[in-house]
């Protein structure tokens, strides 16, 4: 973050600012844990906590300022809600980066994606500033905007959604260059009438571009591509960028034969249109010979499309990778740059699709920050593809806020796990049990199913069966606690 006063603070948020001296503020931070030296402490009042009560610590840790709710004993700004006064300091603070500099920002939405899709252009583009782990709300993405400063080129934000409104609120904050909307499923679909409810809102990042920018759309999600229609994208000369995992004319991006190699995906990405102006690539039998074809009137130059082996693991990943793919090439990165370090960048965020294989020669897949019915899916085609040599174990906790779909969609997930052959389920906890039950009606299953209700006895279980060869998934809300068993896992003999 650029250095700012605090008068300049006080003015963006509208509040009132008392202290002794102007003082300069150089970071923000919501935990006084993470106060450094020049920090404006921003003070929420959670319902555990108050921050407030640690105004003190921050101050004694290095913090210049505080924006608080009501007066405390150290110099503050008062305002009537400390987080709407985060989201104007923000706007004004991204507000005037815009005008200093050449900066490019970028905001991701979608049901499923969005984390692993910014952690892969963190790796990709240059001076570039993303959130940390997965800061998508009204307090993250502010929070992600403020640690920038003037040599920030790059921003990339997730958007979630989790009630109306949420996403045209994030926008205002931080108007986009590029939008990239990447599935509409049934993740937070309690806070929403109908999943195409779901989908009207997560269209409305599209009206957060402004005029002249770009909008990439997941093309094998048929909600997603009727986006293409938002009257937005005439409205303000939007320029339409497509991508998809299956071969298509029509598409400005694509996964030519994709295959699982280890769990992973391997693919030829395939540039045409208006990605790639003069370089049509879609005669799969002889890529190279459109690609010499272009010639030097685009960015190809006449570059030869190759396989890229991803890092990740998951055939699900071919989505996300297509996706930051065509984001780095609407940023001006070079072809070969683009998909080399898409190939090459590897899991930040924890809980995502992390695999470690553990002294013991058991393998772990933990994938415990989040899920929805078709994360669940994802995540268990990869425990097949990675455990193919040996037996599998998917153990699935909760996935919250599913509202009244929750008892089918956990008894969907049980029977997926049958039919896809997954040696063995343990359901943790009373919200899944719904899983537990589908799986021993369906068919000759029994003894390979079993519930538990804690974490303790998740843990037991598994530490009584697991031997070398094993893989096991841990895939489960956030909510649901199930990353402590997954961090458990990955401590034994790890």
């Amino acid at each position: 973050m650029r250095k700012l006063t605090a008068q300049w603070v006080a003015n963006a948020v509208g509040g009132t600012l008392a202290a002794d001296v102007d003082v300069p503020v150089s970071s923000v931070e919501k935990d006084s844990r993470d106060v450094t030296p020049g920090a404006l402490y921003v003070a929420f009042i959670g319902e555990r906590v108050d921050g407030h009560d640690y105004v003190n610590r921050a101050i004694a840790a290095g913090a210049t300022l505080c924006l608080v709710q009501h007066s405390v004993a150290a110099p503050h700004i008062v305002v009537d809600d400390v987080a709407e006064a985060l989201g104007r300091l923000a706007r004004a603070y991204l507000a005037l980066l815009r005008v200093e500099g050449n900066l490019t920002i970028v905001g991701i939405t979608g049901s499923n994606g969005k984390t692993s899709t910014k952690d892969l252009l963190a790796q990709v583009l240059p001076d570039v500033v993303a959130p940390v782990g997965s800061f998508n709300n009204e307090i993250g993405l502010p929070l992600t905007v403020l640690r920038a400063d003037e040599s920030t080129r790059h921003m990339v934000l997730e958007m979630g959604a989790s009630a109306r409104g949420d996403i045209a609120y994030l926008t205002s904050i931080a108007p986009l260059d590029i939008a990239v909307v990447l599935t509409v499923g049934t993740a937070h679909l309690a806070s929403y009438p109908s999943i195409d409810a779901l989908g009207v809102e997560k269209s409305t990042i599209i009206d957060g571009v402004i005029p002249g920018g770009t909008v990439i759309l997941n093309a094998d999600d048929a909600r997603v591509i009727h986006m293409r229609h938002v009257p937005a994208i005439h409205d303000k000369s939007l320029s339409v960028r497509t991508f998809g995992a299956t071969p298509d004319a029509g598409l400005s991006l694509f996964a030519s034969r994709p295959r699982l190699v280890n769990g992973r995906a391997e693919f030829t990405p395939m540039v045409q249109g208006p990605l790639a102006p003069g370089a049509d690539f879609h005669d799969l039998d002889d890529p190279g010979q459109d690609a010499g074809d272009a010639g030097g009137d685009g960015f190809m130059n006449g570059a030869v499309p190759y396989a890229i082996h991803l890092s990740l693991v998951g055939e699900h990943h071919v989505t996300n990778a297509l996706a930051a793919i065509a984001v780095a090439l609407a940023c001006g990165i070079e072809y070969y740059k683009a998909i080399d370090g898409v190939a090459a960048a590897k899991p930040l965020s924890a809980h995502r699709m992390a695999l470690t294989q553990r002294a013991d020669g058991v393998t772990v897949i933990d994938d415990a920050y989040n899920a929805s019915p078709e994360s669940m899916r994802a995540a268990l085609r990869a425990l097949k593809a990675v455990g193919e040599s040996g037996r599998t174990f998917a153990v699935i906790g909760e996935m919250l806020e599913m509202g009244d779909a929750s008892v089918e969609a956990h008894s969907a997930i049980g029977l997926d796990v049958v039919r896809l052959s997954i040696d063995h389920l343990l359901v943790v906890g009373a919200g899944a049990r719904a899983a537990f039950t589908s799986a021993v009606r369906e068919g000759s299953w029994g003894d390979e199913a079993a519930w538990v209700a804690t974490i303790e006895e998740a843990q037991a279980f598994l530490n009584a069966r697991l031997t070398p060869g094993d893989t096991v998934l841990v895939k489960a809300s956030h909510g649901s606690g199930l990353w402590k068993l997954a961090d458990q896992l990955v401590g034994v003999n790890g």
